[in-house]
């Protein structure tokens, strides 16, 4: 079986919006995340060229990413990308799947927490500074935990908020009050 790259298809996708990314600050402690990354899309196809232009000229070629399947509809296994091709692999068990991988034969690894593109722009600016903290010990689905209890927890406020402004418990004793008597 031959595989064939068009082209145009390949520019297009070359030509993305830059990456919206955020790192630990060079030089600083080590954690368990490098940072973040908030795609467009879950195309990693659209999505990985504007990656590795924002990260090639400052942190080295990259050469390999590796995802998790589980929020990425299709897999690519290679990716034309600004003067190279990237080789994508996936682990299902072994990686977190709010992580991506990405590797440099010049630097190493960077491992990044994946904000889901569908994210709030507020909700995905906490979710990038949290990635950035250097020394951090939290894990991906971790930050993406705390971030899920935050804005439930918000929620709630909002929902009591709104019964308080409504007549709330006043109206509520106001009933029980003037409720006939046996």
């Amino acid at each position: 079986m031959t595989a064939t790259i068009d082209h145009a298809i390949a520019e297009e996708r070359l030509s993305s919006a830059p990456a919206r990314l955020s790192l630990t600050p060079p030089a600083s402690a080590p954690g368990l995340l490098d940072g973040a990354w908030w795609p467009r899309s879950r195309d990693l196809l659209r999505e990985i060229p504007g990656l590795t232009d924002a990260l090639d000229a400052r942190w080295g070629r990259i050469t390999r990413v590796i995802v998790n399947p589980a929020h990425w509809p299709v897999i690519p296994h290679k990716v034309p990308v600004t003067g190279h091709i990237v080789h994508v692999g996936w682990f299902a068990a072994e990686q977190d799947p709010n992580k991506l991988i990405l590797l440099s034969y010049t630097v190493g690894r960077l491992d990044l927490l994946v904000i889901p593109p569908e994210t709030e722009p507020t909700a995905a600016a906490r979710l990038m500074a949290a990635a950035a903290v250097p020394g951090s010990l939290c894990t991906a689905s971790g930050l993406m935990a705390d971030e899920a209890m935050s804005r439930n927890a918000a929620e709630v406020r909002s929902r009591e908020e709104e019964w308080e402004t409504d007549g709330g418990a006043a109206s509520a004793a106001g009933l029980l009050s003037s409720s006939p008597r046996r």
